[in-house]
């Protein structure tokens, strides 16, 4: 650390937080971990926007963790819906489970016994102990790694793991000694306000920044190269064809995606890696006037680091009971329970709407 960087951080911090911080938000106004971990789980990679709607849906189903742990992971997943990055929601679930199962109930209160938990990372550990106990434990998350590169001019390479430890062994120093009980849940949340609102990643608000003063790189004038990773995760692109078979009752056709990789757990429309597999398939369910198949619109979804080409066909008829040997009918108000991709939702949603 840069020598007189770390002076009064965390006081300023803790004084703008509470002026010009973010504090009206629903999961600020309790130190109740089930809640507050219910919220950083939600905004891993999400917009505050997006997780509000989520955060008061999934607490007027599972007011506590007990609820959440015995709900099926279908109902888990169905409430999820839309929200995106879904091993969050499978992870969800199975920490519930094991914090009814091994902890009683209640959260373990240090961040060391919370990280072992499903879906919990060190930082989010850190969140729930600083938020709900007090504990002087950091957080890095994204934000707050670009906060405290810029605040220490640290340039040192974040994809390399050595570099990695070296932040979190700063991120530890610059925290709150004195009041802990209230300066550290408000220390915690103004690294993330002030990564949020003012040290954004373009055009970031120097001159509103209340660590202005003590900014390497503000006082460099380039804020902007900050924080340093070269190890970037490469996008690339892939085509899917979605086959949606809808009998004469209205039902659609069903699968269970396997448990890795993309929308993995979740019920989906039969996929197909190429037009030709398609075919076959729908050539073997039956022939006009038994079956109409359409071609609908070409859509793209876009993932973190995927592009998916989707191109659903929709095909109508009488099928066995079984058309395929992995699957169920669903009715469009059983299908809306439970967990769907979001394009898959829309598909079939907006479909209804154009075919039905």
């Amino acid at each position: 650390m840069k020598d007189g960087v770390g002076a009064h951080v965390a006081e300023r911090v803790v004084a703008w937080q509470a002026t010009h911080g973010r504090n009206q938000l629903p999961w600020q106004q309790t130190r109740d971990p089930y809640r507050v971990w219910l919220s950083e789980i939600m905004l891993q990679q999400t917009q505050v926007s997006t997780v509000l709607d989520y955060y008061g849906r999934f607490l007027a189903r599972f007011p506590d963790v007990t609820a959440l742990a015995t709900a099926s992971q279908d109902e888990v997943m169905g409430l999820w819906s839309g929200l995106g990055y879904y091993t969050r929601a499978r992870n969800l679930h199975r920490c519930a489970q094991q914090v009814v199962s091994e902890h009683g109930g209640e959260f373990p209160r240090t961040a060391e016994a919370l990280a072992i938990l499903p879906g919990i990372g060190r930082s989010t550990a850190g969140a729930i102990a600083a938020f709900c106990f007090s504990e002087r434990v950091p957080i890095l998350d994204a934000n707050v790694r670009r906060v405290l590169t810029r605040l220490l001019g640290f340039d040192s390479d974040l994809a390399s793991a050595k570099n990695e430890r070296t932040l979190w062994e700063h991120a530890q120093a610059l925290l709150p000694h004195e009041n802990l009980g209230s300066a550290m849940p408000r220390y915690t949340q103004g690294l993330m306000d002030l990564g949020a609102t003012i040290c954004v990643p373009r055009g970031p608000l120097c001159a509103q920044c209340p660590l202005g003063q003590s900014c390497v790189a503000f006082k460099e004038g380039n804020p902007e190269r900050y924080p340093v990773k070269t190890r970037k995760l490469s996008r690339r692109s892939e085509s899917w064809r979605l086959l949606v078979l809808q009998d004469p009752k209205g039902q659609i056709w069903l699968q269970r995606r396997p448990d890795f990789g993309i929308w993995a757990g979740m019920h989906c429309v039969p996929v197909f890696e190429n037009h030709a597999a398609l075919d076959r398939c729908v050539k073997a369910l039956g022939t006009v006037p038994d079956v109409a198949v359409r071609e609908l619109p070409p859509f793209v979804h876009v993932l973190t680091h995927r592009d998916l080409h989707l191109h659903p066909v929709w095909v109508t008829g009488t099928f066995s009971a079984k058309p395929m040997q992995e699957g169920e009918w669903l009715a469009s108000d059983q299908w809306r329970a439970v967990g769907l991709p979001a394009p898959i939702r829309k598909l079939l949603d907006t479909a209804q709407g154009s075919l039905w």
